[in-house]
């Protein structure tokens, strides 16, 4: 996005703003934002990842990350966040993936709600990372406004930063993969409701709903619907070594099995 300006963060009153963003982000109640200045504080001064995303002046993104196994190989991204879209995202994970290669780490992981799809998308298309790991309710009961009412699976992504295809999404061009023919469908959305399909394929195509976080308000049991089936069934895929490949048309991932 063109005028945004990404530097790292050390003094408190930045992570104050930090702190503040990140809170209004999540729609936190008042003084239980995701992270404390405190933590992010001991993060800045122990040579972490922590920076802000700045537009016109304005704060717009934060993101901070912790220095993780294997030692000397990998970050991993704790929170990122912006409040407003056009690619500022997409330019802070430029800048960590360029602040890991600076410090000779070739892996970024992070968490995220394998849910939503516009993370989805971000992240398996955009990024040309992978989900390597499915998590059941990975941060136990959250009390935010996003996530309220609802379980915290995650699944856990992996970035490989030297990877062909992430170098060339990091340039702009989307990891997009091809989906063959006979491809089964193992989760549907039909009407705003999961319904389960085949696995018995070699390529498993898996539906998400196209807003969960307005089901959440609009309609509670749809979105547990969601959330069982997702994990029953992406879920039990990776249990048995299946592999997220990529993410189709926006809307679906593309899980290929195991010979």
């Amino acid at each position: 996005m063109t005028g945004v300006r990404i530097r790292e963060l050390h003094r408190i009153e930045e992570l104050a703003e930090v702190y503040r963003l990140l809170g209004e982000i999540w729609r936190a109640e008042p003084g239980s934002a995701p992270i404390s200045v405190e933590l992010m504080r001991a993060l800045s001064h122990a040579g972490n990842y922590l920076t802000g995303a700045y537009l016109d002046g304005r704060m717009v993104g934060a993101s901070v990350a912790f220095l993780a196994a294997p030692v000397g190989r990998a970050l991993h991204s704790h929170i990122t966040g912006t409040t407003v879209a056009n690619g500022v995202g997409f330019a802070l994970k430029r800048h960590q993936r360029a602040w890991a290669l600076e410090r000779g780490l070739d892996t970024v992981t992070w968490t995220y709600d394998p849910l939503v799809r516009r993370n989805a998308h971000f992240n398996l298309a955009k990024l040309g990372a992978f989900p390597t790991e499915y998590l059941p309710s990975f941060y136990g009961v959250m009390g935010d406004a996003i996530n309220a009412g609802d379980e915290s699976d995650r699944v856990l992504a992996t970035w490989p930063l030297t990877a062909p295809h992430v170098a060339a999404a990091a340039a702009g061009a989307p990891y997009l993969v091809d989906v063959p023919a006979d491809a089964v469908v193992g989760l549907r959305d039909r009407d705003g409701l999961p319904v389960p399909g085949r696995t018995d394929g070699k390529v498993v195509l898996i539906d998400l709903p196209a807003d969960i976080e307005g089901l959440r308000r609009t309609d509670p049991g749809a979105a547990r619907a969601w959330r069982q089936a997702l994990r029953e069934v992406l879920g039990g895929l990776m249990a048995r070594d299946a592999r997220v490949v990529g993410f189709h048309r926006k809307s679906s991932y593309v899980v290929q099995l195991p010979d």
